[in-house]
């Protein structure tokens, strides 16, 4: 079995990848600018979905 030796990247290969550019520039996570409406609407959709399953398990419960 090979090993692998990964060497530490250089300042320029670290901006490339962490999509630094030496500026500060403002967020945009795949179009979206609102991040705290974004992530609100995540958390209902989960709660949501944990309800849907609370009642399914319920009635799946109560019918046995």
């Amino acid at each position: 079995m090979e090993v692998i030796v990964m060497r530490e990247l250089n300042k320029m290969e670290l901006e490339f990848v962490s999509g630094g550019h030496g500026v500060c520039t403002p967020n945009d996570f795949g179009g979206i600018t609102d991040t705290g409406g974004f992530g609100r609407d995540l958390i209902n959709i989960y709660e949501g979905l944990v309800a849907a399953t609370s009642h399914v398990i319920e009635r799946v419960a109560n019918a046995l």
